[in-house]
């Protein structure tokens, strides 16, 4: 690799527990005790504090299961209202030590810090650590920053200092640090990958990019030779600022284990469907079509699409529609191993209508409506006003709410 220190200069900032941290910023009295977030519905935990995650707590998890195994945790029901609000405070602040971020979700971000050493007269690792520091202070959450040449290596970096921490890996430390990072840990690499590509002796990051460029495209196709390079230091992909319309969204795991429990099935596919809403509405996006399958131990699928009623982002419409094909495809005493949720006809938000008491909106008329509707929520409360059958309006232009249950990754 002949990668200079810096041809580039990427941060990757990744929020520390992030629902769980807004709880402890505003209940400080909580700080020493282990903290389990719930969705709306009280049905599953979306985020914990790191001791309940070493309790053995892990997202998605049933409430009833996860207080079976910590009953002395406290249990607190999301405020996504105000998870948004701490969410525009923290990119709020990251916008003063740069003009060009990407917004990744609601709780990390990547910020393009090339060429600013020279305005801030610090180096990365300085800028990185002014970025800490300054989120802290101004919200009472911590986030943990990784720097490098690339996309990819700046995510992995972010990870290796939680929490609060600064991992710094310029062009001439790739190859030391990658000899530390697991393939696991490589983003897009996941469990039946990692078994792929152990066979082949690829064990550390390191490997899989002295690996001969041909096996890693015979094993992962274009998207595994695209991070071979990433993690060499040759940049593929830029930061987005500005979001493009994928064709589709698709959120499906293993279960980890065989199962024939409905309840366990359907909090899976809650934990599926808020990660749908949550791409579709941090990248304003809406879906037309959604598609739910459920994967038997036989590696049989049982499959439905359904076309919604108009495009949408809520999670509680999508909610709604998935939970209603688990009713249909669900059989009693079948055993399965994996479930998923698609969403797809994808649209720009901005470019949607609505149908309000029967009437398509213009886009004009839709947004005065939303800024009305906004500020009767900002002055009464987030969610006062809400769009037909629950419907959560969310006003993304000046200001991103998210108003729906959005899980944490482990």
């Amino acid at each position: 690799m002949l990668v200079t220190d810096w041809p580039h200069a990427i941060a990757h900032v990744d929020a520390d527990c992030f629902y769980a941290s807004c709880e402890l910023a505003r209940r400080p009295d909580l700080r020493n005790r282990p903290v389990c977030v719930l969705s709306s519905q009280d049905a599953c935990v979306v985020a914990k504090t790191y001791d309940a995650k070493a309790a053995g707590i892990s997202t998605g998890m049933p409430v009833w299961e996860a207080k079976k195994r910590l009953p002395q945790a406290e249990y607190i029901p999301a405020d996504f209202g105000y998870y948004g609000q701490m969410s525009d405070k923290l990119f709020a602040i990251l916008a003063r030590f740069s003009p060009e971020i990407e917004v990744y979700s609601i709780d990390e971000g990547f910020i393009d810090l090339h060429g600013l050493r020279s305005l801030w007269r610090k180096g990365y690792g300085e800028i990185a650590n002014a970025m800490r520091e300054a989120v802290r202070r101004e919200t009472g959450i911590t986030v943990s920053v990784g720097v490098s040449v690339t996309k990819t290596l700046a995510k992995i970096a972010s990870e290796f200092n939680k929490p609060d921490g600064t991992t710094i890996v310029p062009g001439r430390r790739i190859a030391e640090f990658l000899a530390r990072v697991k393939a696991r840990d490589i983003p897009g690499i996941g469990a039946n990958r990692e078994a792929l590509l152990d066979k082949f002796g690829i064990a550390t990051a390191l490997q899989f990019i002295e690996a001969d460029e041909a096996l890693i495209s015979k094993l992962m196709g274009r998207s595994g030779t695209d991070l071979r390079h990433e993690l060499r230091g040759e940049r593929v992909f830029a930061l987005e600022l500005e979001p493009r319309l994928p064709k589709s969204i698709a959120r499906t795991a293993s279960l980890g284990e065989i199962i024939a429990s409905r309840e366990t099935l359907a909090a899976h596919l809650t934990h599926h469907t808020t990660r749908v809403a949550t791409e579709l509405v941090t990248k304003r996006y809406m879906a037309a079509k959604l598609a739910v399958f459920l994967r038997l131990k036989s590696f049989d699928s049982a499959s439905v699409e359904i076309r919604l009623d108009y495009q949408t982002s809520s999670y509680f419409a999508l909610s709604r529609v998935v939970q209603a094909a688990l009713e249909r495809l669900y059989q009693p005493g079948q055993l399965y191993r994996g479930c998923g949720v698609i969403a797809s006809e994808i649209r720009f938000a901005a470019s949607v209508t609505f149908d309000l008491f029967g009437v398509m909106e213009q886009d004009g008329r839709q947004g005065t409506l939303l800024e009305t509707m906004d500020e009767i929520n900002g002055k009464y409360g987030s969610g006062t006003v809400r769009m037909l059958a629950s419907l959560p309006v969310k006003r993304h232009e000046k200001a991103r709410r998210f108003n729906y249950p959005l899980f944490e990754a482990d």
